[in-house]
């Protein structure tokens, strides 16, 4: 009798402290902003993020202490992240004088390629350039200064690779009319394999339409920021409107069968901007993950102060849940400013 008392015993404890461990993993969460390891709040905008190796990587428009470029920081969970220095830094006779923004990393046959834009003075243009390295954590070399060049300012580049193995890279063509409305409309063009250029002409893929994105329409017509990827049959893109520094900055969703297009806006549009009564202010520019549950997250930056004097481009980075309704359809956890449970 003792010895059963004792195997009972036993099994009572196993699964208590299952159960225990079971509760402190479900219990694991996050509160955005995101930080760092010395609970730094992560000052960076446009953040992308892209895993290698159990690691994800996080770079954005910084601001260096070294000069012009990018910096990054490290995590295997997506919720405290470390510092790491330099990705990128801009090289002696750049054709790029200032303006280096929205860096995005690709892996692609073997190696880590980088896009981003920077204003070149000669042309009076804001011109995508591309960088490659043999590692996740650079450093990155130029390998074309500009990518290309269409004559109109060119940024936000983001690459997609399809299943067929085709390259294509998305873009915001970026323009003033006068001195005062800044105007922004989405293209993808299909990259030649070695990614040396472009493969044909771009084709167009949105313009500011909906009325979200018309709510300071003599300041700012702008789509920009897509990020692309594929869920069974369709392609998904994300993409910002409005004007990052002012109220309604937000995050659009579209549609479509083909990387080429046509490409359908949400009418469900936009899976966020600004909310005042949550003290979130123009939430945009994003990029997209798989957390360690397999669930994807939506990697954007905010207004650091909800409740700033506009313009404004102090913002910090922030991660909410994104899921698919019974149609397809990308719904959102969020935007959110209180803890929120993950499974990992």
């Amino acid at each position: 009798m003792k010895f059963l008392n004792l195997v009972l015993l036993s099994f009572i404890y196993l699964l208590l402290v299952g159960c225990s461990q079971s509760a402190t993993k479900q219990e694991k969460s996050y509160v955005n902003p995101l930080m760092t390891v010395d609970s730094t709040v992560l000052s960076v905008a446009d953040p992308f993020v892209y895993q290698y190796d159990n690691t994800y990587y996080l770079t954005g428009t910084t601001v260096l202490p070294e000069g012009e470029g990018f910096a990054y920081y490290t995590s295997t969970d997506l919720i405290t992240w470390d510092y790491h220095g330099v990705l990128y830094r801009k090289p002696e006779n750049h054709i790029g004088t200032f303006g280096f923004w929205a860096p995005e990393v690709k892996y692609y046959n073997g190696k880590f390629y980088l896009t981003y834009s920077c204003y070149v003075k000669e042309r009076n243009l804001m011109l995508t350039c591309l960088a490659v390295s043999e590692r996740p954590d650079g450093p990155f070399t130029d390998l074309y200064t500009p990518w290309f060049d269409l004559d109109y300012s060119a940024i936000d580049a983001d690459i997609f690779v399809d299943e067929d193995a085709t390259p294509y890279v998305y873009f915001s063509k970026n323009g003033m009319q006068g001195d005062t409305l800044a105007t922004g409309e989405l293209y993808v063009a299909k990259l030649k394999k070695d990614l040396s250029g472009l493969e044909g002409d771009p084709v167009f893929v949105s313009a500011a339409s909906q009325p979200w994105e018309k709510v300071n329409w003599n300041r700012n017509r702008c789509n920009e920021g897509a990020f692309v990827f594929k869920k069974g049959g369709t392609y998904y893109m994300t993409y910002s409107a409005n004007d990052t520094g002012y109220e309604f900055y937000g995050i659009g969703v579209s549609y479509a069968d083909n990387p080429l297009g046509p490409w359908e806006k949400s009418v469900d549009n936009p899976l966020m901007t600004t909310d005042l009564s949550q003290k979130i202010s123009s939430p945009g520019h994003n990029s997209i993950v798989e957390a360690p549950d397999g669930n994807l997250y939506l990697i954007y930056h905010r207004h650091a102060d909800a409740f700033c004097q506009k313009p404004n481009w102090d913002r910090v980075v922030c991660m909410d849940r994104l899921y698919f309704d019974e149609n397809g359809k990308i719904k959102m956890v969020g935007p959110t400013n209180t803890p929120q449970a993950v499974g990992w």
